[in-house]
C-alpha cells in the first residue's frame, strides 16, 4: 500500500490544549464517496430516509446501548 502525503499531512482540526476525553457533546459529519446521496433526501425542509438511511439511523441510535463509554446518544 502507498502511503498518501496529502492525507497524512492535513492539519488537525482538533482544538490544541483541548482534553477530548472530558464529557461533552460532538458534532458528526458523515460524508459519502463522491459525495453521493444514499441516505434519502430532503424533503420541503423535512429528512425522507430510504432503506439505507433508516438502517444508518437504527444503528447510530443504538451506539449508546453498545458502546459503554457513549452514556446516552439521541440523534
Amino acid at each position: 500500500m502507498t502511503s498518501n502525503q496529502e492525507f497524512h499531512n492535513r492539519r488537525s482540526a482538533r482544538l490544541k490544549g483541548y482534553d477530548y476525553n472530558l464529557p461533552g457533546a460532538y458534532f458528526l459529519t458523515l460524508v459519502t464517496w463522491h459525495r453521493e446521496i444514499l441516505f434519502g433526501e430532503i424533503v420541503d425542509g423535512d429528512v425522507r430516509l430510504n432503506d439505507i438511511g433508516a438502517i444508518a439511523q437504527q444503528e447510530w441510535l443504538r451506539t449508546g446501548q453498545i458502546r459503554a463509554e457513549l452514556k446516552s446518544m439521541s440523534l
